[in-house]
């Protein structure tokens, strides 16, 4: 699945579900529905799960959260903008 796909696919009334549970979230997230994005990497332990949670925590604008969370990640994804880092998630997801 390419960028352009992913993002056209947010119009749709659910997620592939061929989609990883990192890039689902971030589809749930676009389409507004924060509660659900985070219930799908809650419990994820793998970077790109981590990732994303610190994403969402930043989003939420629980900063100390997100913080954890980045570190856990490693994460390299973190940017000015959310929708800057929400697009560098994905692209990184679909790539992986």
């Amino acid at each position: 699945m390419t960028f352009e796909q992913f993002t056209a696919s947010i119009a749709d009334k659910a997620p592939s579900e061929a989609l990883a549970a990192p890039l689902a979230a971030l589809w749930w997230d676009a389409k507004g529905d924060w509660t659900r994005a985070h219930a799908l990497v809650d419990e994820l332990s793998d970077k790109r799960g981590m990732a994303v949670h610190a994403y969402l925590h930043r989003k939420e604008g629980a900063e100390w959260n997100a913080n954890y969370w980045y570190e856990r990640a490693g994460s390299e994804h973190r940017r000015d903008q959310l929708e800057a880092e929400w697009s560098a998630l994905v692209r990184a997801l679909l790539s992986s």
